[in-house]
This record gives C-alpha cells, sequence and structure tokens, in this order.
C-alpha cells in the first residue's frame, strides 16, 4: 500500500544576525540575479486549503465607522450568511450549498447577457452616429444575472429587516412581497408585507416615475391605474409585481419615497435572499435615490466566501485609494466602464499594451465572478502562469477555466502575483484567494480567469478578482477607486 506525503513549500530559514542576513541577500543576488529572490518577492506562498471552500464563518471583518453608513456584506452562500437572521432564531440557517461548477454555469449566462446588453448599445451608438442624433435612445429587458453577495437594509413603518442581493450591474431594487399571487422562491426572513407599512404607496401608471422603469432596464406595465415592474436577470430568474414608494432605512439614515418592486411573483436562484438591490448607473438605483445624502458615492469590499466584508454608503474616503476615470466610451450604458492598460504575472508584464488593450471596452462588476479577458491577453496569461507553475502537475480544465493543477500532494503552493493595471497608474495586486479557484477540492485548482470569444469583446474585472480591496464608485466625479486591504 503506497502512502502519500504532503509537500510543503517553504523559503530556507536561517539563525544569522541581521548583519549575516543582508550579507547573505547580498551574496545571493550577485550569484543567483533572477532566480531565488525574484521568485520569492513576485509569488504568493499559498495553504492549498485556502481555496477550498469553508463551512466556517470567519467573523474578524467589520464594518467602516468612518462612513456615513456602512453595511455588512456576506456570500450569499457562504456559512456567513446565517449572521442575516433574525437574532432571536438561535438555529441558524445556511443560506445554501456552494457549487462551484453550478457557479460558473450562472456566471456565463451573466456574461452573454452583459454581451447582448453592450451588443445592443453599441447598434445604438452606430445608429446615432449614421442619423446623427444628439441623443442615444435607451431600450429595457436585456437579462444580466444577478450578484452573489448579500447586505441587509430595513423598509416600510415600522421599519423591516430585508437580506437583499447587492449589484452594481442592476438598478432597481426589489422585494418579495405577500401575498405571492402565483409563486415565490423560499427565502430566509418572512417576506415584506406591504399591507403592514403604514408608509406603502403603490405608484400611478401616468407618474413620471413610472417611466423610468424601461430606462432603469425593466418592463413597464399598468393595472388600471396602478405601475407594474418585471426585472429578468441571465439566469432565467425574474421578478414581477407592483412598483411601490416606501421609506427605506439604510443604517440609521432613512430615505421617504424610495422607489422600488414589490414582487408579487418571484422566481431565481437567490440564496434565501429577500430580493435585490440595485446599484447601477441609471436614475432608479440606489446610488441616485439617495444622492443627496450620500453624494452619489458608495463603496464596498467583497470578502471571501467564508468571511465579512461592507458595503459603505458616503463619508471619508480611504487614504490609499487611488482612482482611475470611468471610461469614456462607457458613459451613455449603465455599465462602469474601466480601462486596463496591461497586466503582470510573477513581476513579468505581458506584451499586450494599452493599445491591445483598447481593441475591446473593459466594465468592472460585481455580480460577474470570473474575470475575462481578450483571448490574445489570457492566452499569454496562462503561458506565463503555466510556467511558473512547471513544478506542479496540470489537470483536465472545467467548463470556462482550462488552467488547472493537482495540488492533492501539497500543502502549500507559490503562486505568481499577478497585477492588473489601469488608466491613471492604478495597480490591482490581485490578492492570492483571487488568483486559484477550487473545483473539486484540492486535486482541480484553476487559475481563476477565462477568455472571452473574440479580441474585441466586452471584457470584464469580476468579483474574484475584486477582493479584500475597497472599491469606490464615484459617480459624481465620474471614477473608480481601488485601495488594498478595504476588508481588515
Amino acid at each position: 500500500m503506497t502512502v502519500k506525503t504532503k509537500r510543503k513549500i517553504t523559503m530556507p530559514t536561517t539563525h544569522f544576525s541581521s548583519i549575516s542576513l543582508i550579507t547573505y541577500a547580498f551574496l545571493l543576488m550577485i550569484m543567483f540575479p533572477c532566480c531565488s529572490l525574484q521568485k520569492s518577492f513576485d509569488t504568493h506562498n499559498a495553504k492549498v486549503s485556502s481555496f477550498l471552500p469553508p463551512d466556517v464563518c470567519d467573523q474578524s471583518s467589520q464594518v467602516h465607522h468612518n462612513i456615513d453608513s456602512s453595511l455588512e456584506l456576506v456570500h450569499k452562500l457562504g456559512p456567513c450568511f446565517a449572521r442575516f437572521h433574525d437574532d432571536k432564531n438561535k438555529k441558524l440557517e445556511k443560506s445554501g450549498s456552494y457549487n462551484i461548477q453550478e457557479m460558473l454555469i450562472k456566471d456565463q449566462a451573466r456574461v452573454h447577457s452583459i454581451h447582448a446588453k453592450y451588443s445592443r448599445y453599441q447598434e445604438q451608438w452606430s445608429s446615432a452616429f449614421k442619423e446623427k442624433q444628439t441623443t442615444v435612445p435607451i431600450h429595457s429587458g436585456i437579462n444580466i444575472g444577478t450578484g452573489n453577495y448579500v447586505v441587509m437594509v430595513a423598509l416600510g413603518t415600522p421599519a423591516k429587516n430585508l437580506t437583499l442581493v447587492f449589484d452594481t450591474g442592476s438598478d432597481i431594487t426589489w422585494t418579495q412581497c405577500e401575498p405571492c399571487v402565483r409563486s415565490c422562491y423560499r427565502q430566509a426572513q418572512p417576506k415584506f408585507d406591504p399591507r403592514k407599512s403604514s408608509s406603502y404607496k403603490n405608484v400611478s401608471c401616468s407618474s413620471a416615475s413610472c417611466q423610468l422603469i424601461r430606462a432603469s432596464g425593466g418592463a413597464k406595465g399598468c393595472s388600471s391605474s396602478t405601475c407594474l415592474y418585471g426585472v429578468q436577470y441571465g439566469d432565467g430568474s425574474y421578478s414581477v409585481g407592483f412598483f411601490a414608494i416606501d421609506k427605506l432605512t439604510i443604517s440609521s439614515d432613512v430615505f421617504n419615497n424610495f422607489l422600488f418592486g414589490c414582487g408579487q411573483e418571484n422566481k431565481g436562484l437567490f440564496g434565501k435572499s429577500a430580493g435585490l438591490l440595485g446599484l447601477g448607473r441609471k436614475r432608479l438605483s440606489l446610488a441616485f435615490q439617495t444622492a443627496r445624502k450620500y453624494k452619489k458615492l458608495f463603496s464596498y469590499c467583497l470578502p471571501s466566501l467564508s468571511s465579512t466584508g461592507h458595503l459603505s454608503f458616503g463619508g471619508k474616503l480611504p487614504k490609499s485609494v487611488k482612482f482611475t476615470p470611468l471610461s469614456s466610451k462607457l458613459l451613455s450604458t449603465p455599465f462602469y466602464g474601466i480601462d486596463v492598460t496591461g497586466i503582470s504575472v510573477g513581476g513579468h508584464k505581458l506584451s499586450a499594451n494599452a493599445s491591445v488593450f483598447s481593441k475591446a471596452d473593459t466594465i468592472i462588476d460585481s455580480g460577474t465572478v470570473i474575470t475575462r479577458l481578450q483571448p490574445t491577453v489570457y492566452s499569454e496569461l496562462s503561458s506565463t502562469f503555466q510556467e511558473f507553475m512547471k513544478d506542479y502537475p496540470l489537470t483536465d480544465g472545467v467548463s470556462i477555466l482550462d488552467t488547472c493543477y493537482d495540488f492533492s500532494n501539497y500543502d502549500e503552493v507559490l503562486v505568481p502575483k499577478i497585477s492588473i493595471f489601469l488608466r491613471g497608474g492604478v495597480e490591482i495586486e490581485v490578492n492570492n484567494m483571487g488568483i486559484m479557484v477550487a473545483i473539486k477540492g484540492p486535486e482541480q485548482v484553476c487559475l481563476a480567469f477565462a477568455s472571452t470569444g473574440d479580441d474585441t469583446d466586452l471584457t470584464i474585472l469580476g468579483s474574484t478578482q475584486q477582493k479584500s480591496y475597497e472599491v469606490v464608485h464615484d459617480l459624481a466625479k465620474g471614477r473608480i477607486g481601488f485601495a488594498p486591504g478595504g476588508c481588515s
């Protein structure tokens, strides 16, 4: 019988004095100028267990107290979801099982729907140019799959706590409402009952507010004089119901006359959340509806599956934040566009320069999980990554991920650092947990990047590569900021 022994990759240790260590390092640089020291600087010494889905919540992360309003944020399928349940309920229920392969399928559906919506806007730009129009018409009804992280807000009078998926790719906020006309999916909390809120009102079909639904990516309808809304997402999920007004409470801040969807028929895989919080760039998004208080400024830190992050509104900016301007090419769209100028792997800058990246527009999206790159860029990233990882056995890919390794005989591995560079001199050094993802335990751990179909296709900076950064959305000044260590 053969017994497996796990290898541990560690850097050599010594017991020299500090002077001896300096001398030792100097000699190493002379003898091996491009080898061991450079490798240690440009790699992560990662525990294989850090790539695996956890089943215990790490509650070390805190909300930001120097921000006007800051909400705790967790993954809708992670072990921390139970923190969002009623405090009186001692038997806390997990949201659901985390299935990475199912997530990849949904992620690809979201990307396809984003590409479809982007293509629709491209057609509008082309048509507007040919007809010499000064404005671009906005159409609705394009599906975008929902996000993966949740926060808790309160709605109504008296205030009712609701756990909502937050999504920068959507604009309309909605929640499941009683009574459900046909169907409602199962959620962890009791559904919102508008009959029990003294501040609830239906929106009139003839009102200007009702007309904003289509411009914000939804479908508009009428029942007698009452405004109806409908939203559908790329994974087949949807919500249909009354368009309404009620009080929204974020932390201790109260907003009267908040426009939202009161869902009477809802279906989808929302991880037992109560609905969706829209943080897109259109008029019905939370960012615009709270603009007087928060100045169209919000930020988030996306945590690992096992820990907590935050979603914050207004307040002071982190001192370490660096900004990149929103892409001028996408200002007429609902997307948060950014301009990528380069990528490095293990300290090695890929040959693709700004002109290569400029062939495709890029957006940053909290709901897309895996970052999508142009085929030319991804191919070089993957081959460079494999060169750094040549000491580890390759294994079969899965779904959209094709650079995978078998780490079953290792406790720790050396993984090359990856950085993404943006216009304005911004460098995003991808956190260790944003470089690789486990599919079937340690025997299949894959590079967490994927390729688009063509070098001109829209590319996406996904949530996996944003983890641990404070990502600031400053709509008033047209910029996106990044500050490291945002969840600590």
